[in-house]
């Protein structure tokens, strides 16, 4: 007889898409990049005299620091109140377990031998999860309303990761005036690249080409720029 193969290794190791770190990241850091590069662009366009430039250095940082810190407040009053609203209906949850062990019992096992258990084995697995308190809180937590109690997503974790990304998002298309360029399209090329970038790294967590991913980003971004500067010359040019 020959070498019965080896066992097949399965590996079931996802990328994090339902923490607290990777949405508000990835959303601060694209609208990083296209609110403030728009708001360059608006400014460029409207801006006629020989210190715009200036106007939109300024605009830029204000835009900047005024959008790192909006998102930021934004990101921890909603996952604050996602994770308060969470821990209300797993403390109820808790509660009725405590109070009705027999009824969550029976409420869990009907739930697992709808999910295809027989029906004998799904009592037992109900009897074993309510052995302990905390498991027949989690397990119920997670059949009735989809919630981990241990892995709620943290309102300073998204706080500042919604910071920093948009943060550096927004710093892309300053950067150009900062060393001195004083025309629009550098600084639109380098948030173009960085948001196919962005969205390239981005289908790493997604079912979509990197390609599609980072085109959808920059056409995207292509629009708001050119619309905002079309906005920006008509403003300029109705009050200058």
């Amino acid at each position: 007889m020959g070498d019965l193969p080896a066992a097949h290794v399965v590996g079931h190791e996802h990328a994090d898409v339902t923490g607290g770190w990777l949405r508000p990241a990835v959303f601060g850091a694209m609208d990083g990049l296209v609110s403030n590069a728009a708001l360059i662009a608006g400014v460029a366009g409207g801006t006629r005299s020989a210190d715009g430039a200036s106007a939109v250095v300024l605009a830029g940082l204000a835009g900047l620091a005024a959008g790192a810190f909006s998102m930021a407040a934004g990101e921890y009053a909603s996952v604050a109140s996602q994770a308060e609203a969470a821990e209300f209906e797993v403390a109820k949850e808790r509660r009725e377990i405590i109070e009705n062990p027999g009824a969550e019992q029976a409420e869990l096992a009907a739930m697992l031998a709808d999910r295809g258990l027989e029906e004998s084995l799904a009592k037992e697995v109900a009897a074993q999860v309510h052995r302990d308190v905390d498991t027949a809180v989690a397990v119920h937590s997670m059949e009735e309303f989809g919630i981990n109690p241990s892995e709620l997503s943290s309102p300073y974790v998204a706080a500042g990761s919604s910071f920093v990304a948009f943060a550096v998002g927004a710093l892309v298309p300053v950067l150009p005036f900062l060393f001195g360029v004083t025309s629009l399209w550098p600084a639109m090329v380098a948030t173009l690249v960085a948001l196919f970038i962005c969205g390239a790294v981005v289908t790493r967590v997604t079912s979509r080409q990197w390609w599609f991913g980072g085109g959808r980003q920059v056409a995207l971004g292509g629009v708001a720029f050119a619309v905002t500067y079309l906005v920006g010359m008509g403003v300029g040019g109705a009050v200058g």
